[in-house]
């Protein structure tokens, strides 16, 4: 299964910081067994979206770090809507309460997530932590959702 992190930052665009988000995101991912692709952009709506439209045409599950916040350059939810077909609201939804439980900045998140293609696109925070939280939210419900973009059969089991 192949994924795809898009790092969204001014600073590691530019190699002034180091792409910590990103690295942790691939980390995960790796251990969960997907083939991974990185690709880092800056705070630029156009570019962001171009980079979603590229990396959704080859990757089933494309995870966004970054831009998501109250900052004027945090435009990653407005870029990714521009390219999702569909939202997932649950997904964010579930996101931001999980993240309101560990620290008050979770009230601050716009992140959203959807269906592109068929591809699932997911915005997560800039930081390492806000990642790995993030993920942890979401990969109990990520194969169920990667089988239904994919219109394989499913079975849904009861918890």
């Amino acid at each position: 299964m192949r994924a795809a992190v898009l790092t969204v930052s001014d600073r590691v665009s530019r190699g002034e910081a180091e792409d910590r988000s990103g690295d942790a995101l691939e980390d995960l991912l790796h251990a969960d067994g997907y083939d991974v692709e990185r690709r880092v952009v800056p705070d630029e709506r156009d570019q962001i979206a171009a980079a979603l439209r590229e990396l959704v045409q080859s990757a089933q599950l494309v995870l966004s770090t970054g831009g998501t916040g109250l900052a004027p350059r945090d435009v990653t939810p407005e870029a990714t809507r521009d390219v999702l077909d569909r939202e997932a609201p649950g997904i964010a939804q579930a996101l931001r309460a999980d993240s309101i439980q560990k620290t008050p900045h979770g009230l601050l998140a716009r992140g959203v997530a959807g269906v592109a293609g068929s591809a699932l696109v997911v915005n997560l925070p800039g930081s390492t932590g806000g990642c790995r939280d993030g993920y942890a939210v979401l990969r109990p419900a990520l194969e169920h959702a990667l089988r239904l973009l994919a219109d394989e059969a499913t079975v849904h089991e009861q918890t």
